[in-house]
């Protein structure tokens, strides 16, 4: 984490090719079968790993979450994943640059504040 920052490391446990695609500026890249392997050289045990994959239709934060857990992180999982984040408007990065959407009417409101 740097000063300033969140307080935490936001993981893409997608693929190369998923994360190409798009992913979330700033996210970590490292995809969950390379977790064992790879995280102890990324990342900090002392600083919280948020993961997150696809969607809600998709395990893949979870799975990456019980890897990253089983190796001793502290770890949540993002809800709603890289699919929400598009959907409620959000920037992202893709290999050919920056992109950003509308919000989706279904996911966000289009006007003023959800009210959460």
């Amino acid at each position: 984490t740097t000063p300033g920052g969140p307080g935490f490391v936001l993981l893409d446990s997608r693929s190369t090719h998923s994360w190409d695609q798009g992913h979330i500026p700033g996210a970590v890249h490292l995809p969950t079968a390379l977790i064992p392997e790879q995280a102890p050289a990324l990342l900090d045990r002392s600083v919280p790993v948020v993961t997150y994959c696809w969607g809600p239709g998709c395990n893949g934060a979870t799975r990456a979450a019980l890897a990253l857990a089983e190796l001793g992180y502290q770890v949540k999982e993002m809800l709603g994943g890289f699919e929400y984040w598009v959907r409620e408007g959000f920037a992202y990065d893709t290999w050919q640059g920056p992109e950003r959407r509308d919000a989706d009417p279904l996911a966000a409101p289009v006007t003023g504040a959800c009210g959460c």
